[in-house]
């Protein structure tokens, strides 16, 4: 029998003096423990009612989760958002597996978010908040979209640009020196022969881009040479775009004999163009890439190109990112930079000039 004395604990209600708990949450949203526990943690299976309803009660309540007990049982105490545009799914395949061993070793969860390019920063950003995350990692070409750091900025979280040749002044970073590393490869082809190179340009939004350009042009300068804007031809990263390009260069009266793309898959287009106009690649034109993804080694003639450490600078990046959410101190030092080495790597898809068709 129940004790006339006693009053039944309101609904909704918390223990006197004590802090809110996931019951009390429970209690008032109407719902069991575990749900609460599903909505805190951002897991699916959570109608949005249902979510919106738990949110409430916790804003009501003052509920303040239990980050160890969070981190004892699923090790979420720490999210991190990567953010994705980017048309080459090498370079993203590259990306992923850096990413993934940083948040598995560090015990955070990753949440791939794809950003469309008609959507508004400022939606995206609501979208994240929605997922409770901690700190976000920039791949290119959002690592330099000023739109999207500037509402990532408001928020308070880390943020680390990965592969930006313009790092944000509060914000992390990790890349390698490009302009040096195209001065390198354009001077490899002059020290093969060639007088005359061709360039495929990367996409304008892209920082990096405007510094390939750079160390290409200032390696033929370095060399006597002069810089024909002919021999410049606009590309986006996209392999659609390195066949344009390719055509426009290759269809030249005098074209060049060696082709400098600033990334692999523009650089695999320029070799199917080529064989498509009869030219052997390397004896009858050289082509050369950027990045040194996958596809550089399973095309034919396999190329010569540039080793960014992609998977290396997202784990960096990453790791950067996990720490700084953890840090209380991080906004009282400036933020990390790190450079990482490149490295050229020489195939079968350049040679000496040879008899030009």
């Amino acid at each position: 029998m129940q004790d006339p004395e006693r009053k039944p604990r309101q609904r909704g209600a918390r223990r006197a003096g004590g802090q809110p708990t996931v019951a009390d949450v429970a209690r008032l949203a109407g719902v069991s423990p575990m749900t609460v526990s599903r909505v805190v943690n951002s897991e699916s299976y959570v109608t949005e009612d249902t979510r919106t309803r738990v949110q409430q009660a916790i804003e009501k309540l003052g509920y303040v989760p239990n980050l160890a007990a969070r981190s004892l049982a699923g090790g979420q105490q720490c999210k991190v958002a990567l953010l994705y545009d980017n048309p080459s799914s090498a370079y993203l395949s590259e990306f992923l597996v850096g990413s993934l061993a940083a948040a598995s070793s560090e015990n955070a969860q990753l949440v791939i978010e794809q950003c469309d390019p008609a959507e508004a920063a400022s939606t995206l950003v609501k979208r994240l908040k929605r997922h409770r995350i901690d700190c976000v990692v920039l791949p290119p070409p959002l690592c330099d979209d000023s739109d999207l750091l500037d509402q990532l900025r408001k928020t308070g979280w880390p943020i680390c640009q990965v592969a930006t040749g313009q790092p944000a002044p509060d914000a992390m970073s990790v890349s390698i020196d490009d302009e040096a590393a195209a001065y390198a490869i354009t001077e490899h082809l002059i020290g093969m022969g060639h007088r005359k190179i061709g360039f495929i340009t990367g996409d304008t939004r892209q920082s990096v881009s405007s510094q390939r350009l750079t160390g290409y042009q200032r390696a033929l300068r370095d060399a006597g040479l002069s810089v024909n804007p002919g021999y410049i031809a606009p590309g986006d990263f996209s392999y659609r775009s390195g066949l344009a390009a390719a055509e426009a260069l290759l269809g030249q009266p005098d074209r060049p004999t060696a082709i400098l793309a600033s990334n692999d898959d523009m650089a695999a287009a320029a070799i199917s163009v080529a064989h498509r106009h009869g030219l052997d690649v390397p004896s009858a034109l050289s082509i050369c890439g950027y990045d040194d993804t996958a596809l550089a080694t399973t095309i034919w003639p396999e190329l010569t190109t540039i080793r960014q450490p992609v998977a290396e600078m997202a784990e960096a990046g990453t790791r950067m990112a996990i720490s700084a959410t953890r840090d209380p101190a991080r906004t009282e030092t400036p933020p990390q930079r790190v450079v990482l080495d490149f490295q050229l790597v020489c195939r079968n898809s350049a040679s000496a000039p040879g008899k030009q068709a």
